[in-house]
């Protein structure tokens, strides 16, 4: 069974038939992917570099459309660039087995419990800090001030606290 690569309605050099390959302006408008993704993840390895026609323009086949396929759906899966890499290496070798891969996906879902349980913690601060404001119009704003307030504010790390510029003030003050 045939896939088709390109949504309805594409230019004629845009078909998966088209003999010579896809020229990166036409795999980019093909797939949806920015120019410049396409030219990182060939910088970064995903995309191996493609031939080029005798005029030198990078041509794309088919395996290099479903490549790219595979990597832009693992983003939207949020299997980070290491992940993707390691999940190519995999079929890259084509000795995989489903358990191999079950292991990464199953690593991957602990990794999204784990920032699911961040984000809800982040929108219990926002909220509480929300529940402070009187939604007047004055300048004055709890959310601004807990913003400023790094003592006040859980976060994931804070490596420099203002309480530490104290000495460095030129008033002394903290």
């Amino acid at each position: 069974m045939q896939r088709q690569l390109f949504p309805r309605g594409g230019r004629k050099a845009e078909t998966a038939s088209h003999r010579e390959g896809l020229t990166r302006g036409a795999l980019a408008a093909g797939t949806g992917c920015n120019i410049e993704t396409i030219r990182y993840y060939e910088k970064i390895g995903l995309l191996p570099p493609p031939p080029r026609s005798a005029g030198g323009h990078r041509l794309y086949g088919r395996d290099l459309v479903e490549r790219l396929n595979f990597v832009r759906r693992s983003r939207d899966l949020g299997f980070t660039l290491g992940e993707i890499r390691e999940l190519l290496r995999l079929v890259d070798g084509g000795t995989y087995t489903c358990g191999e891969v079950e292991l990464l996906a199953l690593d991957h879902v602990r990794e999204i419990r784990r920032k699911i349980g961040d984000l809800r913690r982040l929108q219990r601060v926002l909220e509480t800090m929300a529940a402070q404001c009187s939604g007047d119009a004055v300048p004055d704003c709890p959310i601004i001030d807990a913003l400023f307030d790094l003592d006040g504010v859980p976060r994931a790390t804070t490596h420099l606290r203002s309480s530490q510029f104290a000495s460095h003030r030129p008033d002394g003050g903290g």
